[in-house]
């Protein structure tokens, strides 16, 4: 499969406005957002819940027992850092957002320790 890839000077003016995460994080958190509206009967507007969640599940689906490792390669170690990339995609106009919309609702959505390693659906060390 080949490397997605934004369009020539756009991660320019992504990394001015917040530089603190790659290339791919802002890419695969546009891909969650894809795939929880392709997951809908209809297009709706998507919550900053919803969408922490769809990272969660597609960081697990894409790259298993590396998604956390991954994801902090990237920059992203909490919801709230899903929120950033978020927020920066609206105030550069890439996404929309509505008025009820805020960075706090990505704050705290789930504990990247406990979503990513405690939790693993096949994590052998949890306890009985």
């Amino acid at each position: 499969m080949a490397e997605l890839a934004f369009r020539d000077g756009i991660m320019d003016r992504i990394l001015s406005r917040e530089p603190r995460f790659d290339e791919q994080a802002y890419l695969f958190v546009l891909a969650a957002l894809e795939t929880c509206q392709s997951q809908l009967t209809v297009r709706r507007h998507i919550s900053g819940v919803e969408l922490a969640h769809t990272c969660r599940d597609l960081a697990l689906e894409r790259y298993g027992l590396m998604a956390r490792v991954v994801l902090q390669h990237w920059g992203v170690n909490s919801t709230s850092d899903i929120g950033d990339i978020v927020f920066t995609l609206v105030e550069l106009g890439f996404l929309l957002s509505q008025p009820q919309d805020t960075r706090d609702e990505f704050v705290g959505v789930f504990d990247f320790d406990r979503a990513f390693e405690h939790e693993y659906p096949w994590n052998c060390a949890q306890q009985a």
